[in-house]
């Protein structure tokens, strides 16, 4: 395996653009062999486990993907309202531009669909939400929020995002989206006491 690093690149960027836009179960390795232009051991060199392996590693590239971009929100904006209006309103933007071919929520493409298969999955899908929750949370505490109000709402920013984005992609419509960040204010400011 010469050129390894570019074929592994190869394999796993093509199995997360199938499993982002048709799903775990619809897409097969033959597919992501065939798309990728890549020899059929070439997959089962980088990936000996097979497809459940590449979906790990798939989550995991998913959720650093997600991750950087909610700490650059967070790095750019004076607080936590700005830093979650902004990354809402940039997910719709590239939504749009993708015309939402490329556009599928996390817990639609692989939480869902592979959490009563396969308990790896399930587990590595949990890790990445309770990083994404952590993350918000993480920002709340250090403007002055008490931790379990902070993860409180860190939860339901999640659930409010993920939320959004399965009905943008089911309208083929960034309205959700935008309606959702209309709410961030009123999450992080009137949420009630615990």
């Amino acid at each position: 395996m010469k050129d390894g690093h570019n074929s592994r690149d190869t394999i796993l960027k093509t199995a997360m653009k199938l499993f982002f836009t048709q799903g775990y179960h619809a897409t097969g390795l033959n597919q992501i062999i065939n798309e990728s232009h890549s020899p059929k051991g070439s997959l089962y060199y980088y990936f000996p486990k097979g497809k459940e392996e590449l979906a790990l590693e798939c989550i995991e590239c998913s959720n650093q993907i997600v991750s950087n971009k909610l700490k650059t929100s967070f790095a750019n904006a004076k607080d936590v309202t700005e830093a979650m209006q902004y990354f809402i309103q940039e997910m719709a933007k590239e939504a749009e531009e993708s015309q939402f071919t490329n556009f599928m929520p996390f817990s639609f493409w692989m939480a869902v669909e592979t959490s009563c298969i396969s308990n790896t999955l399930r587990e590595a899908c949990r890790n990445v939400f309770n990083d994404w929750q952590t993350i918000i949370a993480d920002q709340l505490r250090f403007e002055g929020m008490e931790a379990a109000k902070a993860l409180e709402i860190a939860t339901v920013m999640v659930s409010l995002l993920e939320g959004a984005l399965i009905l943008a992609l089911t309208k083929q419509d960034s309205d959700p989206l935008l309606t959702a960040v209309k709410f961030v204010p009123f999450l992080v400011k009137q949420c009630p006491a615990l």
